[in-house]
């Protein structure tokens, strides 16, 4: 009688334990493939580059820009190419050979199709998928005349036009 009992409290016990743990993986949150693509994503954190704005041969402004990328573990580690190098390349192409922005009408300004533009052309150049997504951190204009006008330069503050406001730190994940 002794073993019957207790044949029927390891029944019960092995029963309650695959329920509970069951019931346990059932309930796990799902990993989402977005979230597991971002887990072997790294930050490379891009340089203050300025580009000047020439007209007319002469120089009217200047693009102060900082952007950084998200790219695969370990692949920023192994380019042949600098990639602050080809960054400030690829913005001069950007800016200065494809007047991509109008300084006049800056509100007008694509973000994303910027941020796609720059993905392709940085990808294209280090021959393969590196770059897998573009952070606009700083992109301002400073004209000539505010930076280089007055007789009080030291003392003068100057307001950049703000073409990107805060781009970058809702597109900067969580660490």
């Amino acid at each position: 009688m002794i073993k019957l009992v207790l044949t029927g409290l390891w029944v019960c016990a092995v029963t309650l334990a695959s329920v509970y743990f069951s019931v346990q993986t059932a309930t796990a949150p799902a990993i989402n493939p977005d979230d597991a693509k971002k887990a072997q994503q790294e930050l490379v954190k891009g340089e203050s580059i300025n580009v000047p704005v020439i007209a007319n041969g002469q120089v009217t402004g200047y693009f102060l820009t900082r952007i950084s990328f998200m790219m695969e573990k370990g692949k920023a580690a192994s380019l042949q190419i600098p990639l602050p190098e080809l960054t400030t390349d690829e913005l001069f192409s950007l800016l200065i050979g494809n007047k991509t922005i109008d300084i006049g009408h800056a509100q007008d300004f694509d973000i994303a199709a910027f941020r796609s533009d720059l993905k392709k052309r940085m990808n294209e150049r280090l021959g393969g998928n590196y770059v897998a997504e573009v952070l606009v951190e700083q992109l301002d204009y400073l004209s000539k005349e505010e930076t280089h006008g007055g007789e009080s330069i030291g003392k003068r503050t100057v307001k950049p036009v703000k073409i990107v406001q805060d781009a970058a730190k809702s597109k900067v994940p969580a660490e």
